[in-house]
């Protein structure tokens, strides 16, 4: 697994600079993407959230998003995980989230209990994981009978309208210099786009999503169809 041993290292690398730099590129639209996502999600939930999962930690932005969700739509979130293979973003996950446990764990190997969550969530990380089929069946194993699964990625279209031009401009020029600047990595904001026109089209998510065992309860895009969420549902 070289090739995500050195995803892994990127996210170490620009981990110090991760978080202003989302508010920054997205112009601070991440926001509502992830408030959006967490509110859809427990909307088809329809109950507490016993445990949340969330995977691809990073430093834990989404678990805050998901415990603001919570109180607004008056559903409790009585226990969260966060969990990441970069050793840099969960230091400093568990200096910003409180009450919450961050385990160093890569998406197809998952160090939880068959059943054992409730809700199980990935924000903008499913395309950085290499065996995706392998994180897909680790999200259903971990869920219970019940449980829903929320997926929010930036998904490849093809440049069909003047939006679908202008945002793959944005991210093939604009993005990687100002992520270069801020964040002292070429590497890393150049890889970002290259990693969305190489990833699964939204379609074919959703294929991979069903052949895991999950029921599609939703697929949505935000914002002109740059970020996309999807909602699926363990059956039982």
């Amino acid at each position: 697994m070289e090739k995500q041993q050195r995803i892994i290292q990127m996210f170490n690398d620009i981990s110090p600079t991760y978080d202003r730099l989302n508010r920054i590129l997205s112009f601070g639209v991440d926001r509502r993407w992830r408030r959006n996502g967490c509110l859809a999600a427990l909307k088809a939930h329809g109950r507490p959230v016993k445990h949340l999962v969330d995977v691809a930690t990073g430093t834990g932005d989404l678990i805050l998003f998901w415990r603001e969700a919570g109180k607004a739509s008056g559903t409790p979130i009585e226990r969260a995980t966060g969990l990441d293979p970069a050793i840099g973003m969960l230091t400093l996950a568990r200096r910003k989230v409180k009450n919450a446990d961050f385990q160093e764990a890569q998406a197809n190997a998952l160090p939880l209990e068959d059943n054992s969550a409730d809700m199980v969530s990935i924000s903008y990380g499913i395309r950085n994981v290499v065996d995706v089929d392998g994180a897909l069946k680790e999200f259903h194993r971990v869920l219970e009978p019940g449980g829903h699964v929320l997926i929010l990625e930036f998904m490849s279209h093809p440049e069909s309208t003047l939006m679908d031009r202008m945002s793959r401009l944005y991210m093939n020029k604009v993005l990687p210099k100002v992520g270069a600047m801020i964040s002292k990595d070429n590497q890393a904001y150049t890889y970002l786009p290259e990693s969305i026109q190489a990833f699964f089209s939204t379609e074919q998510l959703v294929e991979k999503l069903t052949t895991a065992g999950f029921e599609i309860v939703q697929v949505k895009d935000d914002t002109f169809g740059i970020s996309t969420r999807f909602i699926a549902r363990k059956p039982g």
